[in-house]
């Protein structure tokens, strides 16, 4: 497992824009796919974004064309740029990562997942 600790959560108008960083721990970060989920009060919690190893990325439909997953492997950091904001898009926000692509994962589930950061709160207003 890696330690992960997320920041740039706040709170923003709708049309508003923020990035969330996640650091991870660990020398073999650039081999992780990572994640982002987020959960709402009294809501599960829902993929919103991935990124494997090779580069490719995958975006739940609610925020594909406003969220951008990228990643800095000599940083060890994993951001994700949300543009457009909605209140709808109010959350906590987690990052996930996992060294091992399974057959049968997705990467949208969050089991597939063994190692999660704490959170950081993303407040959109209108």
């Amino acid at each position: 497992q890696v330690q992960l600790v997320e920041s740039g959560g706040g709170l923003v108008q709708a049309g508003g824009s923020l990035r969330l960083s996640c650091a991870a721990s660990g020398r073999t970060f650039s081999t992780y796919a990572m994640a982002w989920f987020r959960q709402a009060p009294g809501k599960e919690r829902e993929f919103a974004a991935a990124s494997r190893s090779g580069g490719s990325t995958d975006y739940a439909d609610s925020v594909k064309g406003r969220f951008t997953i990228s990643r800095d492997n000599t940083k060890n950091t994993v951001y994700l740029q949300m543009n457009s904001l909605k209140p709808e898009d109010t959350a906590l926000y987690y990052c996930a990562a996992k060294p091992i692509w399974r057959p049968g994962h997705t990467g949208r589930q969050a089991w597939e997942y063994d190692s999660w950061g704490q959170g950081t709160q993303v407040t959109v207003s209108s």
